[in-house]
């Protein structure tokens, strides 16, 4: 099973959720992309739920806060490998500026962001040790011009996973795509 974990604000129905779904159906791969609460435990503790569900492999592709996600889900005996696209590093102090009214990108309405949600975040935060074998179950997709994170702190994090780094982009990944056939490679590696 594959399971796709959405960034902050998202949606199992964004850009990039219908883009890996429609590929991962045309080779008929299990794959999901659940619509997550804002409130980090409630994410955790459906992740968690959804994953051990399975009984299986589970493969996780996470994308900003949802690769903050799954990299510390990344522990679970079930996860065997893990997609990163432009994740969050750092998310206490890149969702600090968040603090308040927050959007909600699938209908355009808000939701209180609030300090505590930001202190939830502590609990998740999973490092490495140096030349860690953990990171050879990683695939990390940086694009240099994402404009809300700084794609060093993932080079630096991620160092020891397989790494593509590309000039220019943006945060939403421009042109993901391209990467399918290698992603799903690596899953399957």
């Amino acid at each position: 099973m594959i399971i796709y974990i959405h960034g902050f604000g998202s949606h199992g129905n964004g850009s990039k959720a219908k883009q890996f779904r429609e590929y991962f159906k045309s080779i008929d791969e299990d794959f999901i992309a659940p619509s997550l609460s804002y409130v980090p435990e409630l994410a955790i503790a459906t992740l968690k739920e959804l994953i051990a569900s399975y009984h299986s492999e589970v493969y996780l592709i996470g994308s900003s806060l949802g690769g903050f996600y799954a990299t510390y889900l990344s522990q679970m005996l079930e996860v065997k490998k893990v997609v990163l696209v432009n994740p969050a590093t750092k998310p206490r102090e890149t969702l600090q500026r968040a603090l308040g009214k927050a959007p909600n990108f699938y209908d355009g309405s808000f939701y209180s962001w609030i300090e505590n949600h930001l202190e939830m975040l502590k609990q998740y935060e999973y490092g490495f040790t140096e030349n860690s074998k953990e990171l050879e179950n990683f695939f990390v997709l940086l694009q240099k011009g994402d404009e809300t994170l700084n794609y060093k702190d993932a080079k630096r994090k991620y160092k020891g996973a397989k790494l593509v780094v590309e000039e220019g982009g943006n945060h939403s990944f421009e042109g993901i795509q391209r990467y399918f056939e290698e992603i799903r490679a690596f899953f399957v590696e």
